[in-house]
């Protein structure tokens, strides 16, 4: 069992409520997120209702990547070993490609790739040390695919997190350390708040299946498994018009 979980992203959304599912486990959690204020309340409300699980809290702006060696480290040593990292943070903003929208697309590139390599390589150096631990880094079904309009960057940003998990992996075949994609579907969050698209699902159902992929540690998951599973498939073979109309 994964006891020790640290998140980044953690104050809000699938962030929030996946310290929220596994608070429900009894994991003692890291948690990590610019908004320390919601951090706070969210700790307080964790430990509230499971008094047995200790909730630390550290501000973090995942950009900032010394800074990310120094709280992961520093959770790391607080907790005597992290047994699970979730490199969760990110953004959802972005333009059409060539419209003006380049520090958009730069900051979405910044924050779900550069970051995300960060948190890997904070994560992986405790866990190289430790000889053990579960990197799960949380992807999207968008990154089966190239996606038109304001999505571009960000399913290229998810395709290379996944992209990034799997090379991962390959370094830690035959080891006890395990790498795993987590690739969410129409999941509500405050990323996409008025989002009304066909198969969205709730926060706390579709984290529900996050969490239930994680706890399983498969190496690369679309989620919820029904009706995702079967639709990265025709999702990445459909002929490019279509998607465009359909997105």
């Amino acid at each position: 069992m994964r006891k020790k979980i640290l998140i980044t992203g953690a104050s809000a959304g699938l962030g929030a409520e996946m310290a929220r599912q596994f608070a429900a486990l009894g994991r003692d959690l890291a948690l990590c997120a610019r908004r320390t204020d919601r951090l706070d309340a969210l700790r307080d409300e964790l430990t509230a209702a499971h008094p047995g699980i200790r909730v630390s809290t550290r501000q973090l702006d995942v950009t900032d990547h010394d800074a990310v060696f120094e709280v992961f480290r520093s959770f790391d040593e607080e907790f005597g070993g992290l047994d699970r990292v979730v490199v969760n943070a990110g953004i959802g903003k972005g333009r059409p490609v060539g419209t003006g929208g380049f520090a958009a697309n730069r900051r979405t590139a910044e924050t779900n790739f550069v970051a995300a390599l960060a948190q890997c390589e904070a994560a992986m150096e405790v866990f190289y040390r430790r000889e053990r631990g579960h990197l799960v880094l949380i992807s999207s079904v968008s990154a089966v695919r190239g996606m038109p309009k304001s999505m571009t960057t960000y399913a290229a940003t998810k395709a290379a997190v996944s992209s990034l998990a799997e090379g991962i992996r390959a370094d830690t075949l035959g080891t006890p350390i395990r790498v795993s994609a987590v690739l969410p579907g129409y999941i509500r969050s405050e990323m996409n708040p008025e989002q009304h698209a066909p198969l969205l699902v709730g926060t706390t159902a579709g984290v529900r299946a996050m969490v239930r992929a994680i706890e399983r540690e498969r190496p690369t998951a679309c989620v919820p498994r029904w009706p995702w599973r079967v639709l990265a498939p025709v999702i990445r073979h459909a002929p490019l018009g279509l998607i465009r109309r359909v997105l």
